[in-house]
């Protein structure tokens, strides 16, 4: 019997959670070639509270609660966690940077966050293009270079970096501009920063253009940090969905990336921890 059988046997009266924390520990301790910083996203766990999600999260290995705003960074801090992608109260999807319009109130809420996010040591903010409303692509990317560039400018000098995130426009996110790498990768291109990149999630990027592992190592110098979710439906990466996370994980290993992976599915398990503990003991390659 090895390490691993032992440890599964030792722990069969423990309970399902106890279990899973187990073998989650014991995977980190032996397993895969590369390190993986796991965060998660506080969405995905409706009717659980930050400080059970962030207390029972760090006993499977949790890094990171991310897209949470300023008040709650102190509470993980209290939890031994940190937040790998900030947010503010007034997130938005769908009114971004694509419209001029947007560009003052935008920018007056996110010299806050950035000045925020550096004195709380959080790395990054995400950022959203918003929907086209009949823009061209091209104009849209203009507007956000524009609108960006002055706080790309702020994230430089706090040492936080701007991340705009991929969505797809076909199931869950109809008229978002930011729909594509290649369209993403000619923003930052345009910004011409290090402190802006994108936030690719696999899911969405999945069903918009596919050939993830391909896409990941052509266009890796622009993008700062993942998402993962099941395709279709946004639930565990298990067996039980059509993309091989342990492939993609290591093709994101391979690349160099030493930022953090987020599990960003909504838990159809009754446990939701166990379900996150799973999630992250697939992405340990």
């Amino acid at each position: 019997m090895n390490r691993r059988n032992a440890l599964k046997s030792a722990a069969l009266g423990l309970g399902a959670l106890s279990l899973s924390n187990a073998i989650c520990a014991t995977d980190r301790a032996t397993g895969g070639k590369y390190k993986t910083n796991h965060s998660t996203c506080l969405w995905c766990y409706n009717g659980m509270s930050l400080e059970e999600l962030a207390e029972r999260g760090k006993d499977v290995g949790l890094q990171s609660i991310e897209l949470t705003t300023v008040d709650q960074w102190p509470i993980l801090k209290q939890y031994g966690l940190t937040c790998a992608m900030g947010t503010h109260k007034d997130f938005s999807i769908d009114t971004g940077w694509n419209d001029p319009a947007n560009h003052g109130k935008l920018q007056e809420q996110y010299k806050k966050v950035i000045r925020d996010a550096a004195d709380h040591g959080i790395p990054s903010v995400i950022v959203m293009s918003g929907n086209r409303r009949g823009m061209s692509d091209y104009d849209g990317m203009m507007n956000c270079a524009i609108g960006l560039r002055p706080m790309v400018k702020l994230a430089e000098e706090a040492g936080v970096t701007l991340q705009m995130e991929l969505l797809n426009s076909k199931v869950n996110h109809p008229d978002y501009m930011c729909d594509h790498t290649q369209w993403g990768a000619a923003l930052a291109e345009m910004i011409g920063s290090e402190r802006f990149k994108l936030l690719y999630d696999i899911y969405h990027m999945q069903i918009m253009e596919g050939d993830i592992v391909a896409t990941i190592r052509k266009y890796h110098p622009y993008i700062g940090h993942y998402h993962t979710g099941g395709v279709p439906g946004r639930h565990e990466i298990n067996d039980s969905q059509e993309l091989n996370y342990p492939a993609i994980v290591r093709a994101i290993h391979e690349t160099g990336f030493q930022g953090y992976i987020a599990q960003e599915y909504i838990p159809t398990y009754d446990d939701k921890i166990a379900a996150l503990a799973e999630g992250l003991r697939i992405c340990e390659v």
